[in-house]
């Protein structure tokens, strides 16, 4: 019996390109490629996304499931298709950055295609870097939001104390984000 590899998605919400959640992306992605998975990065910072409307006009058309026109349409289809979304992000006043909140808020679009507004189901990964260590609301937050959308959590990466780009260099979270991201492709997480 072939198992299928597993697509997929990572939304980094950092705005720093070398920054220490671009590093756990890094290493999650090293080993869920190393488990022969799909993985497709979008750096969130670089692409021109727009806030959502709140206009409920999207789930027309599958293909263009927003009425925005920007580029959340190079996301949506990656996102239909990933068994796995990866939210990246360093921790900003105890949440995630404005870069993944305002692509997260848009893949509402695509659960506006089905009748029922009913997200599509997936499997789900944290990985967040801080300053300090104050992980709490943004977990409780995480937690609240997959349970919301009905989506298998697979495992959290919480690395605090890293606020200069590169201060992450040699803590434990590096190889925890690479195992997590072999982990992933049988379906289980840490």
């Amino acid at each position: 019996m072939t198992v299928m590899a597993k697509k997929i998605i990572i939304l980094n919400g950092s705005p720093r390109p070398k920054g220490n959640t671009a590093s756990l992306v890094a290493e999650f992605a090293k080993g869920a490629k190393e488990a022969n998975c799909e993985v497709t990065v979008f750096e969130l910072d670089k692409m021109d996304i727009h806030g959502c409307k709140g206009c409920f006009g999207g789930g027309k058309d599958s293909e263009h499931p927003c009425v925005q026109r920007d580029d959340m349409e190079k996301i949506y289809p990656v996102y239909r298709g990933a068994d796995v979304v990866v939210l990246a992000t360093p921790l900003y006043y105890w949440n995630f950055s404005g870069q993944l909140r305002t692509a997260f808020d848009r893949l509402f679009a695509v659960a506006e295609c089905d009748p029922n507004y009913r997200n599509p189901q997936k499997e789900s990964v944290l990985l967040m870097a801080a300053e300090g260590y104050g992980f709490d609301d943004a977990l409780s937050y995480y937690k609240n939001l997959i349970k919301h959308l009905g989506w298998k959590e697979l495992g959290t990466v919480l690395a605090g104390g890293v606020m200069k780009v590169g201060d992450i260099q040699g803590h434990k979270e590096l190889k925890d984000a690479y195992e997590l991201g072999k982990a992933v492709a049988g379906g289980n997480g840490l």
